[in-house]
């Protein structure tokens, strides 16, 4: 089952990063200043620096009905760990990437990028993606959809086209999985999201 996975996270990886010259443009782009340095404000002759502190969460203590439940929690923490930086990386990759392919000339010049650029990526994340399970290949086009804030479908279709991505999207339902699968952090993805918000403040 591993190797199907691995189908289905390197396709989100491949159509993601590749896909991203027809994905819109966001503002919510992190500004960054140089090492060592932070922002800071003037006050008369003062000058008061400006730290962003990381969120901090607090829940209910968990309970847990028995050993079972106890097992996957844990297992869905692992899981997480593990597909979060993932789907980080492509949302940080579709942005980053996309203010640079905007400077190149032409459409010859942006696939001939993009073509390299999908080269480099998967002869550094293959190894990775192929210990990935098919349950954390499920999870990981969930916290795409979180990321991104589009399904890994849409991501796919910008790339392969619609005719592709159905395909693709038929070959994971064949395994339970569905390129469509968005993310609810109110409903059936919410103890997802609590360990989500959990990991990404280092309490867990």
């Amino acid at each position: 089952m591993k190797r199907y996975g691995y189908l289905i996270a390197g396709l989100l990886l491949w159509g993601c990063v590749s896909g991203f010259a027809q994905a819109p443009a966001t503002s919510d782009i992190r500004l960054t200043v140089p090492d060592g340095y932070v922002r800071g404000v003037l006050d008369g002759k003062d000058t008061i620096p400006l730290v962003r502190l990381p969120h901090v969460y607090v829940f209910p203590e968990l309970k847990f009905r028995n050993e079972k439940e106890r097992q996957k929690y844990n297992k869905l923490v692992r899981d997480v760990k593990r597909t979060l930086p993932y789907a980080k990386l492509i949302y940080e990759t579709l942005i980053e990437t996309y203010e640079y392919i905007e400077t190149l000339p032409d459409e010859k010049t942006k696939k001939a990028h993009l073509k390299r650029m999908e080269k480099e990526l998967f002869n550094e994340y293959k190894p990775e993606l192929k210990k990935m399970s098919l349950s954390q290949g499920k999870l990981l086009i969930r916290l795409v959809d979180r990321e991104c804030n589009q399904t890994s479908y849409e991501l796919a279709k910008a790339f392969l086209g619609s005719f592709r991505a159905g395909f693709w999207n038929i070959f994971a339902g064949m395994f339970g999985a569905s390129l469509k699968s968005e993310y609810d952090p109110q409903g059936k993805d919410a103890m997802t999201e609590r360990v989500v918000l959990l990991v990404e403040c280092g309490a867990i």
